[in-house]
This record gives C-alpha cells, sequence and structure tokens, in this order.
C-alpha cells in the first residue's frame, strides 16, 4: 500500500463508527492488500459498482478533520485541503488510489487505469465525478509512491484532457472539486487552460484563494484576462466579484518582487 493510501484509509477506518460499517472498511482493504482488483473485464465491471455505491455505504458525512490529521496528510505531502470532502468521495478516492499499485505490478496498464478512470466520471453522478477529480493529485502521488519498474510512467497528461474537460461543466460542484483545493490544475493545466479556469472562478463565484499553486501560475496572460474582466464588468455597471481584487494584488505583489533584468 502507499503512503497516500494508508493515510486516506486511515482517515475512512477512524470514520467508520459503528461496527458493521468498520468490519467493511476491513474486509475491503484486506481484499484489495491480496489483490482484489483483478484484471479484465470482471474486475472492471466489479470496480465500478463499488465505486458507484460508497454512498450508500459510507453516507456523505463531511471529514471534520482533526488536527493531528492534518499534520499526518501536510506530513505525508497532501498540503492542501480536504474540508470540502465527504466520507463517500474519501471511499471512492481510496479506491482509485490504491489502483495505482497494480500498473506497476503490471496487472494494470497505464491506458486500462486511464480509461476506468474517465469511466468513473463519465458513468458517475455528480458526488462521483467531484470524487474522481478531488482523486487525480492523489492517484499520481500513490502512483510514485509505488515501486515501479524502470521507464514505467503513469503521466498526469493522461489525465489532463477530463480535467480540462471539467471546468466547462455548468455544474458548481464539479467545476469547484478541480478548481478549489485541488494542485491538479495549477500542478498539470497548460497555460491558456489555467487562465481559463481562473477568470471562470471569478465569474461563478468559486473562491480564487483555495485556488492552489495560484500564486505560481501567475502570467501576464491572465493578468491581462483579469483586466479585461474588471473592464466588462465596469462597462456593464455590475459589481466587482471580491476575489477578482484578491487575484490583482498578488498579481502586482508578484510583479514588484521580481527582479529587474
Amino acid at each position: 500500500m502507499s503512503e497516500t493510501a494508508f493515510q486516506l484509509q486511515r482517515l475512512l477506518r477512524v470514520r467508520a463508527n459503528d461496527a458493521g460499517d468498520a468490519a467493511e472498511v476491513r474486509e475491503r482493504s484486506a481484499s484489495e492488500d491480496e489483490g482484489g482488483h483483478e484484471g479484465g473485464q470482471n474486475g472492471r465491471e466489479r470496480f465500478l459498482v463499488e465505486f458507484s455505491s460508497a454512498t450508500r455505504r459510507l453516507g456523505k458525512k463531511p471529514l471534520a478533520l482533526e488536527e493531528d490529521e492534518r499534520a499526518s496528510l501536510r506530513a505525508a505531502g497532501i498540503t492542501w485541503s480536504l474540508d470540502a470532502w465527504g466520507l463517500d468521495e474519501l471511499g471512492r478516492a481510496i479506491a482509485l488510489v490504491r489502483l495505482a499499485p497494480l500498473v506497476s505490478s503490471g496487472r494494470w496498464t497505464a491506458d486500462a487505469l486511464k480509461e476506468l478512470v474517465r469511466e468513473c466520471y463519465t458513468r458517475g453522478d455528480n458526488r462521483e465525478r467531484t470524487a474522481v477529480l478531488r482523486a487525480l493529485p492523489l492517484l499520481l502521488r500513490s502512483f510514485s509512491e509505488s515501486h515501479l519498474e524502470p521507464g514505467l510512467e503513469l503521466g498526469a497528461e493522461r489525465f489532463v484532457p477530463l480535467a480540462v474537460e471539467a471546468c466547462r461543466t455548468h455544474v458548481d460542484t464539479i467545476f469547484r472539486a478541480i478548481c478549489c483545493d485541488n494542485p491538479f490544475p495549477a500542478d498539470h493545466f497548460p497555460e491558456s487552460n489555467f487562465c481559463q479556469m481562473v477568470i471562470k472562478a471569478l465569474f461563478t463565484g468559486a473562491s480564487v484563494p483555495r485556488i492552489v499553486g495560484l500564486e505560481g501560475r501567475i502570467s501576464s496572460e491572465l493578468i491581462r484576462m483579469a483586466e479585461g474582466f474588471e473592464s466588462e464588468r465596469r462597462a456593464a455597471g455590475r459589481a466587482l466579484p471580491g476575489d477578482l481584487a484578491y487575484l490583482l494584488n498578488m498579481a502586482r505583489e508578484r510583479n514588484t518582487h521580481e527582479p529587474t533584468r
């Protein structure tokens, strides 16, 4: 089990309050440690059924992390917030990240994993889709923590099209799952897609301060688009979102501290 999977599994076990839930979590964990997610169509379909049933099995209760749990996650490199997650999303994220070692062992191919992740998203309801998007950076971490064969790669680029597609949604919860408290866009989006995501956050009211890694992705193109957005709103006599000032101030602060050439 990767360190990422271990940390997430620990959170879930603590929250499996009643004996039945706790027993189910232990049983599923043991099955997966023994290689319970076999390849082939049967294994794929079983995984999709289990992924879909997480809300029924675990419920939607917020994680409500304790401070010691936050510290453990930070120590493991999970430095972004999981406060918006529900138990079902945690269970689905665990299911996905535990597939990464199966790729390294050769039981799954990287392409098969990519297609399974996409199928979880396209076949899923809104909560299943948010879970997929929130799991993307954790899936990549789990893969990198596995003992991989030389030359074997998963590659974030396999998942960028799905994440970019999610930014086009009209469902706020899905958009915020990729935009807010998620390092994947800042780490892997091309500049144009990242800039479009930030401007959409301003337009829809998603929290710009919760865009992980924003400061490191400030660019002249993003500033140009933000200033254009500001001009259009002023010209139309519309109120400016508060996060616009936050973004422009961050950009100006960054420019102030950049060395002259």
